[in-house]
């Protein structure tokens, strides 16, 4: 398996890994000091995500002063029949598809968003209480976001997510199966889709020409297994130890990153949503070594 280093970036997500088994944006470190860790590890790029007190152009110049490059960020969206909330959907993809073209980076990641209370943050995984009209309903929503990130010259890559209203295999070919893929690239997580018992492999070599940029993640699958059997919710499952650093699980990086075309540029992303070792720090060395091996 060997992967361009140019196309390795890390979103290092162990950093605002709540107690609780969730993620508060809050613990996250300062800026520079992420940097300092990621460049240390040998990391040479980073999940796009610019600070509201920041231009794009000072955000990238701040990481280029660790060596350090852009990659693709993340827009999430939700159901909602408030239209307020929605306009706020709609802002909110513009300004970050607007920041991702200053940035020079081609490709976002868009998927459902999460809530704590949420229906299937409570019974993950399997998805619970499907219906088809939500479903279409997610659909169009995907659609109408992803023209506006597209109407800045940047592709958004449908992104599963477990906890959402499309985390399945069944609801993620359907959604690549009745937008556009002018409209809709595909950004695969293997470790969403592998928790959710999904063939990612199998996903990226189906729709292998709408693959736009991945997250790497390695994962316990029997704890998914059994999650999944038990009725786990989220939280459950993630504090039991889920997630784990990239070779440090069970889960098959290589058979996915060697299921990508011969010629995939993209990106790829290497997230711990939340780390197996002591420290944020540690596991974001175990990620550069990772990396290190197989880059």
């Amino acid at each position: 398996m060997k992967i361009r280093q140019d196309r390795l970036a890390i979103n290092p997500l162990q950093w605002v890994a709540s107690a609780d088994g969730w993620i508060d944006p809050s613990l996250a470190p300062s800026l520079d000091a992420q940097l300092a860790v990621i460049r240390d590890a040998g990391i040479t790029a980073l999940h796009s995500a610019v600070p509201g007190d920041m231009a794009p152009e000072a955000y990238a110049a701040r990481l280029a002063e660790y060596g350090i490059s852009p990659a693709p960020g993340y827009i999430p969206v939700r159901l909602t029949d408030d239209e307020s909330e929605r306009g706020t959907f709609r802002d909110t993809a513009a300004r970050v598809a607007e920041q991702h073209a200053a940035l020079g980076v081609p490709t976002v990641f868009l998927a459902m968003g999460m809530a704590k209370d949420a229906e299937r943050v409570a019974q993950p995984a399997v998805g619970h209480l499907a219906d088809q009209g939500r479903l279409e309903r997610v659909r169009d929503l995907l659609a109408e976001i992803a023209g506006i990130v597209r109407a800045q010259g940047i592709t958004p890559a449908f992104h599963p997510h477990v906890g959402t209203w499309a985390e399945t295999e069944e609801e993620t070919r359907f959604i690549l199966d009745t937008v556009d893929a002018s409209v809709l690239g595909f950004g695969p997580d293997m470790g969403h889709l592998a928790w959710a018992g999904a063939d990612a492999a199998g996903l990226v070599r189906d729709y292998a020409d709408r693959v736009a940029a991945v997250h790497i993640k390695d994962l316990d699958l029997d704890l998914a297994a059994e999650a999944r059997k038990a009725g786990w919710d989220y939280r459950r499952t993630v504090l039991a130890g889920l997630w784990s650093e990239p070779g440090h699980g069970n889960a098959d990086i290589e058979g996915f990153v060697g299921a990508l075309p011969d010629d995939f540029d993209g990106w790829l992303i290497v997230e711990v949503d939340r780390g197996a070792r002591p420290t944020p720090e540690e596991s974001v060395r175990l990620c550069g070594e990772w990396a290190a091996k197989h880059a």
